[in-house]
């Protein structure tokens, strides 16, 4: 489906619009009320994600304005305080479908996505039914590899098997996880994503099962876990092989009996979801370190897609960029040059696909959309790469920085996000000074 989401808290507003793609949606983000109204004159959208309360036009007058108009069949979830819910009671008597209190976790707003489709596909005077992508289409590649990657998706898609991926950081694991879930029978159902390196011991067991009320410091409610949060749909478990060793054995028994507890509850409750699971270092490696289960890995591995990195399969590399230009100017024009080609295709490209995005970010912006070779060269060594392969297929020793550069900025938004946007509680989760997380956070242009 197509959503606009409305935030004029850029934290906030840039991870949900993500996690939303990440779904498989096509998200439009806008800072306030009055460039949604921007946005809906010129586009037609599904759903409207809004907050409640923000400068010039409110949620309140943007809620009415859809609802009394050409567009009041479009639906809208809104976004507010915990202290407001009378506002929240007011937007549902003027036609908003839903609201979420904030601070919420985006896994939460899924659900409520998930319905708003069902209902549109359920009846087609009010929605015409978009189909999802193809697989081939999706999945971009003619090389021997991707073909191998593209069959066994359609296998997976077919089956209520486990998943495990391999393969390197941001060779696009998480993209295939979404593209499974999407043509597989669950895609009515939530697809949600943890990222198993990014929460500490204490707080990785919360973060899967949920939590009762009083069960540790700072538990001052119930909260739902994302095995809940996946019910019925699928649970990525991303960078399965950073789950702590202690975790294993209640991880393995949520899958393998699909029931869990709570933390600080002893109700055993139903867990209906499918693993799919990613890893970039080799289990059995892991598991002769005696740092992962053996029986939890042969539960994980029931299908395998092995996922290539970027630079061996470099035959793809037109085809990519090109798809992944289309994303970046969405319906703005573009031009690359064919000799800007020929020096990404240069390119050792050690952070992936994912290097070769933010690559061709930068290079769209300031380049105006013009991409000439001199341009991606400047910006290829920028960040501490080389035009030119490294010999046998090293990773080249100036990429370093910005690989960690990279990690990151993943670090914090994937904090933010766990934390529902709350800088305090995400510094807190790493371990760091709140000032120091705010430093971080205008380093990365997240502040």
């Amino acid at each position: 489906m197509k959503i606009l989401v409305v935030d004029d808290e850029k934290i906030k507003r840039v991870t949900l619009a993500d996690d939303l793609a990440m779904q498989g949606h096509e998200v439009v983000a806008a800072g306030d009320g009055k460039e949604a109204l921007e946005r809906l004159g010129g586009d037609r959208f599904d759903v409207v994600v809004t907050d409640m309360k923000m400068p010039k036009l409110d949620g309140i007058e943007l809620l009415k304005w859809i609802k009394q108009g050409p567009l009041a069949d479009m639906e809208v979830i809104v976004m507010t305080a915990y202290g407001s819910i009378p506002v929240a009671v007011e937007a549902m008597k003027l036609g908003a479908f839903d609201f979420v209190t904030k601070p919420f976790r985006n896994e939460d707003i899924f659900p409520l996505i998930a319905r708003i489709e069902r209902e549109k596909q359920a009846d087609p005077e009010r929605a015409e039914a978009v189909p999802a992508p193809s697989i081939d289409e999706a999945v971009v590649g003619q090389s021997q590899a991707m073909s191998r990657v593209r069959r066994m998706i359609e296998i997976c898609a077919r089956t209520d098997a486990n998943v495990l991926l391999c393969g390197e950081t941001g060779a696009g694991k998480d993209w295939i996880a979404s593209v499974i879930h999407r043509h597989s029978h669950r895609y009515d159902f939530p697809f949600v994503k943890v990222g198993c390196t990014l929460f500490p011991p204490q707080l990785i067991e919360s973060e899967l099962y949920g939590h009762e009320k009083g069960s540790f410091t700072g538990a001052e409610q119930k909260r739902k876990g994302r095995f809940e949060l996946a019910e019925g749909g699928t649970l990525y478990l991303d960078d399965v092989d950073d789950i702590p060793f202690e975790q294993q054995s209640k991880l393995l028994r949520a899958i393998e009996e699909k029931v869990f507890e709570r933390v600080g509850g002893t109700d055993l409750n139903q867990a209906d979801v499918r693993i799919i699971a990613s890893t970039k270092r080799n289990l059995l490696e892991k598991i002769g370190e005696g740092t992962f289960r053996q029986d939890l890995y042969y539960r994980l591995d029931v299908l395998r897609i092995n996922v290539p990195p970027l630079r061996e399969r470099l035959e793809d590399l037109p085809a990519l960029t090109e798809r992944l230009l289309q994303r970046i100017a969405k319906e703005g024009q573009y031009e690359i040059e064919p000799a800007a080609l020929d020096v990404l295709q240069q390119h050792n490209w050690p952070g992936n696909v994912r290097e070769l995005l933010h690559t061709l970010e930068r290079a769209y912006l300031v380049g105006s959309g013009c991409l000439t070779a001199e341009l991606l060269a400047a910006e290829i060594e920028a960040t501490g790469g080389s035009a030119m392969p490294a010999e046998n297929g090293a990773t080249p020793i100036g990429s370093f920085q910005a690989v960690m550069d990279e990690a990151e900025r993943q670090l914090l938004e994937n904090a933010l996000r766990a934390c529902a946007g709350n800088k305090t509680a995400a510094a807190a989760s790493l371990g760091m000074k709140a000032s120091t997380f705010r430093d971080k956070l205008g380093k990365h242009g997240l502040g």
